[in-house]
């Protein structure tokens, strides 16, 4: 196999994830389908006017399948995986929510590849080693902190361990079986009790975390994209704090159990 000047290796994508990686396009128009107009439209303002002003933040996050690489294509491995973290409730952006591994671009980082792996291996002390990049999406801006983000896909058979490094920093470490996201029993819409139900999007209830906001909708859309959604209850709608407390939690993770699994 050999690698783009850009580090990516989409070769290496095993045939049941070449469906996605053949089709990421297909994933932020996807993602935007859940967004209304209006809101749509303020945070494409918003992204304009911060690219104008020069004080765009750059950062990238990790989205990293694991499992077996000889299964064939059409079907979903019953032990492929998601690496998801939980922050820490301390933290100044996005406390206590679920999402990928990643973060700010350092100026040391040679682009969204480089800042990912580096992000990864200081929350989980995961083995980049291990990791195949197979592909870039399409910069997403998050309104709340200001980040315009690149998702980068990669695919590893074996990753290695994965646990929580710095505890000021991540709460929770977990490879959680896709079959879990694609689980309809599993699916809901979260809504901020700022807002109203309608701006709600895709989430995902699981043991021990809520996964949902950009990770949840990254997830939804790329689960569609790849062909492995199941139909699922988008009238089942809940304010985020009932959301959370499913899960044990109330305005946040608290202390969140600190393992790597869920």
């Amino acid at each position: 196999m050999s690698s783009r000047p850009d580090g990516l290796r989409p070769d290496a994508a095993p045939a049941w994830l070449k469906p996605l990686v053949d089709n990421l396009d297909g994933v932020p128009r996807a993602y935007r389908r859940r967004v209304p107009p209006d809101v749509l439209a303020t945070i494409v303002e918003a992204n304009n006017q911060a690219a104008q002003a020069g004080a765009r933040r750059d950062a990238a996050v990790l989205v990293l399948f694991s499992g077996p690489p000889d299964a064939p294509p059409g079907t979903l491995p019953d032990d492929a995986d998601l690496l998801v973290t939980v922050r820490a409730s301390t933290l100044r952006h996005h406390a206590g929510q679920a999402a990928f591994p990643g973060g700010a671009t350092d100026p040391e980082d040679t682009g969204p590849v480089s800042t990912a792996f580096r992000e990864a291996t200081e929350e989980t002390g995961i083995d980049t080693g291990r990791l195949y990049p197979l592909a870039t999406l399409e910069r997403m801006f998050i309104p709340p902190s200001g980040f315009h983000v690149v998702p980068v896909l990669a695919y590893s058979p074996d990753p290695g361990p994965v646990a929580v490094v710095d505890e000021s920093e991540t709460a929770v470490v977990a490879r959680v079986p896709v079959r879990a996201f694609v689980n309809p029993e599993n699916r809901l819409m979260v809504y901020r009790d700022a807002n109203t139900s309608r701006f709600a999007g895709p989430a995902f209830l699981l043991n021990e975390m809520l996964v949902w906001g950009f990770t949840g909708q990254v997830i939804s859309a790329i689960l569609d994209v790849a062909g492995w959604a199941k139909p699922w209850n988008t009238d089942d709608v809940r304010e985020l704090d009932a959301a959370m407390a499913l899960v044990g939690h109330e305005n946040g993770y608290g202390e969140a159990h600190r393992g790597t699994g869920i």
